[in-house]
């Protein structure tokens, strides 16, 4: 039946002569392409074409592409004045959102905006501290003189490891350049970390050592992969467009098969497995087993791509090696003898004989069937009856790597190159991403000011975590991030920062500057710490105890750049006015700076910031100096040249190629005749090879899995304990600052935090979907950090059990049973960053020993009905359809 045309409801159509933006969706990491169109209150379009700014005849078809929905509408402000906007998925996208398709999130973009009569009316407007435990507006040159002088206070008494950052790593090129100058060239602390992490570890070191880049693939690349390994991620849950442009259009229009290594089986596995792909329903943690299980059938049954391997992959006579080696063992020995291979043979002897890559163990470690495990293997790399091997590509999330950090990463990508993949189309190994890519960091960080010794080459820095609950931080300052949701043992690192300030006795009792340095100084030499939080809301934990807040301008408040996850850089414009007396936090630090008496903080706008961090980009993959280099060919600033460009943008590293500007598809291009970073030409071949090793070629990487037995064993469940693993849905955003809490048909579906349950741990724990459940953690490990020693041994859990650095701590979490058949048995699933209810107070607070992050989705606990909730009556209030509609 032919769709009927539907006219948009109570929605006003931007006039002819409207002003139109581009801008880039605020949310997950694929960064969707928007259009904004803005004109005065009081004027309207019309149904013509001629009369519009979309220049379409309405009514139009719904979702094709110029049909406006009313969550595509809002007002905002201009100068003061009231505005109308319709923020709309660009039509014409030929990159990304092809044609306009968006996500559920992307589609009410509108609704973040700032507005006095709508859910965002709570927007942070003015500076404010805490007295008598209530916030009082102050102007901003007593908040940046108070913010000044405490630094100052604690750098002088105490060091520049008492003063600590805790921000995101994400939130614009402009923010985070200007963020890190502040703390690492000025103040020069050690005690930093971003926002999903306890210190400046890196997410996925395994790759690291093996020389793949995270972010190397492009879109197109999911398209192209006749077979793609998803691992620890459902991206049609995640990162929908992505799916539905890309993967999806793959197996229906290639005939493309998908195998999914997730313990849940949500839409997109339901999907893939109808496809004719594969669902591998691993138990938690257990993915470099299977990893190991399949590299090690490739091998025996000869599938492995000898030839790519023998091309693109280290060699024990390869210039550089041996200068990599050395400096790794002088570093930290024993991790590269028991992790780096010399070669591929190396790695191939070390895997027919590793215990742990038996198909017996692999299979009953994992849960898996061994013709599930062996099913998996053929579809990555027996080669057809012609011969031909199908492309393969490795794409993964935070399932994976926040499980088993280390040792995850390392044995995903040996059997990514026993494939061939990691530098051709369709052959790639990449994240999926969470958030876009907005970090931009000075080079330096100061991580020799560090008191801790570095115990692996990965733990060069600091655990903030620990840091701060040893009592050594005396002030905080907490940008765009809810801090203790996000960390291990959530309940216990609150408990422990509001020891330090809201519980502390030095209290203000006016806002009056004097009194607030007299006691905030008597604070900190009691061994309390000053909390500040800058953001666009106030959280809901750690800004209920904050001293200070700051209100920072977001997304459509100034103009901004970032690359999404295929390195796409665009500029996300400027449309209207902050609310308040907000600032950007680029503009937040520069003014702290300059109170500081600091120099090159004199940016006069958002460009300059731009501009001035390209230098800071060179030799990343994020690099843009050449655009810049183009901007002043052009005579434009670097700023309105994105502009141009509009929602494609240009892919990074941006280089200059016979006077052209040319981005970078993908990286590590065996077919790129140029490249930014290392770039050896074969001499058997004479072919390209540039991945980021001393030598250019890939590193296979050792995994045993005695690195991560002795802590696994702890933690599994045991005693009638669950898993209770947690992560994102497609609804919400992150801790729902903008969704969840702001946008009614969001809170509505979502009142409350959930446990999915499987019906057979349903029934035998008498729960059905709509109880009140509670599920309690009386285990929950937490480290003591003193005394770290730099060998890996001491690291060990085991090590820290016997020398006691191992405390535990009981904690709960309320939620509402949802008793469907997503997770497999034994496992639940929690939303991981709900504003209330913390799923990862349930989680472990200790590292990783080799890479130094938590290990998020390896949560347990007991789960016991506590009583029917309301909307087991009513169902209006709360669905408890199957996120695979079984």
């Amino acid at each position: 039946m032919e769709e009927k045309p539907i006219p948009p409801k109570s929605v006003s159509l931007p006039p002819a002569d409207a002003q139109e933006f581009t801008t880039v969706c605020d949310y997950c990491s694929i960064g969707c392409g928007y259009k904004v169109f803005r004109w005065p209150v009081g004027v309207e379009g019309g149904s013509q074409t001629s009369q519009n700014a979309i220049r379409a005849k309405y009514p139009v078809k719904s979702l094709s592409g110029k049909w406006i929905s009313e969550l595509m509408h809002s007002k905002v402000f201009v100068q003061g004045k009231e505005h109308h906007v319709v923020v709309l998925p660009d039509p014409d996208a030929r990159v990304v959102n092809l044609h306009g398709d968006h996500s559920i999130r992307g589609g009410g973009l509108a609704q973040k905006l700032y507005h006095p009569k709508k859910p965002t009316k709570d927007r942070l407007k003015y500076p404010m501290v805490r007295i008598k435990g209530k916030l009082v507006q102050i102007s901003w040159d007593d908040a940046i003189a108070l913010f000044a002088n405490l630094t100052q206070y604690a750098l002088e008494k105490f060091g520049s490891s008492s003063w600590a950052q805790k921000r995101y790593s994400y939130q614009y090129f402009e923010n985070t350049y200007a963020l890190s100058k502040l703390a690492w060239q000025v103040i020069q602390s050690p005690a930093y970390a971003d926002h999903d992490n306890p210190g400046r570890y890196p997410a996925t070191p395994g790759l690291k050592d093996a020389g793949v880049e995270p972010f190397s693939a492009c879109y197109e690349d999911y398209f192209l992969a006749e077979r793609l390994f998803i691992s620890g991620s459902d991206p049609f849950e995640t990162k929908t467009v992505l799916f539905n442009e890309w993967i999806l259009r793959g197996v229906r229009e290639r005939g493309n098969r998908l195998i999914f290594v997730n313990p849940r089986r949500t839409m997109g596995v339901q999907f893939g497995i109808q496809e004719g792909g594969l669902h591998l329903p691993i138990l938690p943690g257990t993915d470099t087993l299977l990893h190991l299980g399949l590299s090690r059938i490739i091998l025996e049954r000869g599938w492995e791509d000898r030839e790519w391997i023998e091309e693109f992959t280290s060699r024990k006579v390869d210039h550089g090696f041996r200068k990599f080696r050395k400096r790794g063992r002088a570093r930290w020995e024993k991790n590269f003898d028991t992790f780096l291979c010399e070669d591929f043979k190396e790695f191939r002897d070390w895997i027919l004989k590793a215990p742990e890559s038996k198909l017996d163990y692999v299979s009953k470690e994992t849960g898996l069937s061994k013709s599930q495990i062996v099913e998996a293997a053929q579809m990555l790399a027996k080669p057809g009856k012609n011969g031909v091997r199908p492309k393969t590509s490795f794409v993964f999330e935070k399932g994976l790597y926040w499980s088993n950090n280390y040792l995850g990463t390392a044995s995903l990508v040996s059997l990514a190159l026993l494939c061939g993949a990691g530098n051709r189309p369709g052959r790639m190994i990449s994240r999926l991403g969470g958030h876009q890519r907005g970090g931009m960091s000075i080079p330096y960080f100061p991580h020799r000011k560090s008191p801790v010794e570095a115990p692996t080459p990965h733990r060069k820095h600091m655990n903030l975590d620990e840091w701060v609950e040893q009592g050594k931080v005396r002030f905080a300052w907490v940008v765009g991030t809810t801090w203790v949701n996000a960390m291990g043992a959530s309940s216990d690192l609150l408990m422990k920062i509001k020891e330090f300030t809201s519980t502390n006795p030095h209290q203000p009792e006016r806002t009056e500057l004097a009194h607030l340095i007299e006691v905030f100084r008597k604070r900190m030499d009691s061994g309390g710490l000053f909390l500040v939080e800058q953001n666009i809301y106030q959280t809901r934990k750690l800004g209920q105890i904050a001293d200070m807040i700051l209100p920072a301008a977001t997304w459509g408040e100034c103009d901004f750049t970032r690359a999404n996850s295929e390195r796409r850089i665009r500029l996300y414009s400027k449309f209207m006015d902050p609310p308040g007396e907000a600032l950007a936090d680029w503009e937040i630090a520069a003014r702290i700076a300059r109170a500081l008496g600091a120099e090159g903080f004199e940016w006069k706008d958002s460009n300059a910031v731009f501009e001035e961090a390209a230098l800071a980009s060179r030799k990343t993959v994020l690099s843009y100096e050449a655009l810049l280099l183009e901007a002043r060919d052009r005579q434009v600033t670097g700023h309105e040249l994105l502009r141009r460009m509009g929602t494609e943008g240009i892919q990074a590293p941006v280089r200059l190629e016979n006077g052209r500007l040319i981005g970078t598809a993908r990286l590590h291009d065996s077919e790129l005749q140029k490249d930014l970073f290392f770039v050896q030409k074969s001499k058997k071949t004479g072919s390209m090879s540039a991945f980021s090793t001393p030598h250019g070629r890939a590193n296979f990487l050792k995994s045993p899995w005695s690195a991560f037995e002795d802590f696994y064993t702890h933690i599994r469940p045991r005693d009638g304990e669950l898993w209770v693993i947690n992560g994102r849905i497609n609804e919400i955003w992150q801790s729902g600052f903008d969704d969840l809490l702001r946008r009614p048909f969001i809170s509505k579906r979502w009142p409350d935090n959930f446990l999915e349950i499987h019906p057979e741990d349903g029934a035998r724990l008498g729960i059905e979907s709509g109880d009140e459940v509670e599920v309690t953690n009386h285990r929950v490990p937490v480290q003591d950090s003193s005394g770290l020693e730099a060998n890996l041994e001491a690291h060990e859990f085991k090590n820290l059990l016997k020398a006691g650095r191992i405390r535990f701590i009981q904690s709960k979490v309320r939620a509402i049973a949802l008793v469907q058949p997503v997770p497999r048995p034994g496992t639940t699933f929690m939303y991981c960053l709900h504003p209330e209810e913390m799923a990862n107070s349930l989680v472990a607070r200790v590292p990783d020993p080799i890479s130094g992050n938590y290990r998020y989705k390896l949560g347990f606990g007991i789960v016991k009905r506590t009583g029917s909730s309301p909307y087991k009556e009513d169902l209006s209030k709360m669905s408890f359809v199957s996120r695979n509609l079984s």
